[in-house]
């Protein structure tokens, strides 16, 4: 679609939030609808007719991958929410677990994912896309406490003299490879594009301290994985949408557009009208009203969701940039909010 379909929504001032979660658990079997992927690729197909959007978005789920990676060291489903690695893995296991992943060995419900992308492909009512975790997000997922071990990376120590350095390199590239084979299942299913969420790509996790200073490590650990799956998309013809709703610094967003997004999603932190001297004409930004609030009327009235949102499009139109509203991440479903979360979304849409 090389960009023109989302230049041409922002041109039409649509509003399309991500809500899949919240008709999902409309479902009270929604934990065996995850598993079957023509039903879940009906779901999609719902949400995206209820929300008033050409694309499908699927449900944000950035626990697949973290479970797949599980299965390969022996840890059940039951046990992957709360599982770390307590050392690194070794090379052999390393490699061992890439080949399977290269050779598509995935959990059910990942090939249930790529089976509901395929269905919303056939259908052909709306643009099939896919969803992934950004691969640095991912090795944080795998590590009890990755903050430090990035920062020694990022000081200048090496796998070969610090253990934690060691098993946070390894678990990258695990996360890597976990996250391409999880790709590659959607494109061959026929992804049209494919949604990375990489909301750990943030100065929480990457001190912009050191990169200021000339260290290389956002480079290593965020964008060139990153790269690896921005070629992988562009050699298949599939858009890149690319997520991150983390606390950022300027130089992590220029980055983040090096990689040529057509739409660049950001958090409810970044004021997107500021952010759009930083961004090309041709990345459509994508947000960010304050979404993961609305289970909140204290936080969030219902009645200032249509002032929020007249006020970001005009601050947008001002800076003219191609721009979409929607919500900062995916929406949630919260268990006795659905209600306020419903109206809220339904506010967005109209507005």
């Amino acid at each position: 679609m090389a960009r023109t379909l989302y230049l041409e929504l922002a041109a039409k001032g649509v509003s399309m939030p991500i809500g899949a979660d919240l008709v999902l658990h409309e479902h009270a079997d929604w934990k065996e609808l995850v598993k079957d992927g023509p039903r879940l690729g009906a779901l999609l197909i719902e949400a995206a007719q209820r929300y008033k959007t050409p694309l499908a978005f699927p449900v944000m789920d950035l626990q697949l991958e973290k479970a797949c990676l599980a299965g390969h060291f022996g840890v059940s489903e039951e046990a992957t929410p709360t599982w770390h690695f307590t050392e690194a893995p070794s090379a052999a296991e390393v490699d061992r677990v890439v080949k399977a992943l290269e050779e598509g060995s995935l959990t059910p419900r990942m090939k249930a994912v790529a089976e509901s992308v395929g269905f919303v492909k056939q259908k052909g009512t709306h643009t099939a896309v896919g969803m992934a975790i950004g691969p640095f997000s991912l090795m944080t997922k795998l590590m009890a406490d990755p903050i430090v071990p990035v920062y020694q990376a990022g000081s200048g120590a090496t796998a070969a003299d610090d253990e934690e350095v060691d098993l946070a390199e390894k678990a990258l590239r695990l996360a890597l490879a976990c996250t391409m084979a999880h790709i590659r299942a959607q494109v061959a299913a026929g992804a049209q594009a494919i949604f990375i969420a990489e909301p750990a790509a943030n100065k929480v996790y990457i001190d912009p301290t050191q990169v200021k200073g000339g260290s290389d490590v956002f480079e290593r650990f965020v964008m060139e994985p990153n790269r690896r799956i921005a070629r992988l998309l562009e050699e298949s013809g599939v858009d890149l949408l690319f997520h991150c709703c983390g606390e950022l610094v300027d130089e992590y967003l220029v980055a983040f557009t090096r990689l040529r997004p057509a739409l660049l999603s950001l958090g409810s932190s970044r004021k997107l009208w500021e952010d759009a001297r930083l961004v090309p004409k041709d990345i459509v930004l994508y947000g960010n009203l304050p979404t993961k609030h609305f289970y909140s009327d204290e936080l969030v009235p219902l009645a200032s969701v249509p002032v929020k949102a007249r006020e970001l499009r005009g601050k947008m139109a001002a800076a003219e940039h191609p721009f979409i509203l929607g919500s900062e991440c995916d929406v949630l479903c919260v268990h006795g909010k659905e209600k306020a979360l419903k109206e809220k979304v339904g506010a967005l849409v109209d507005a």
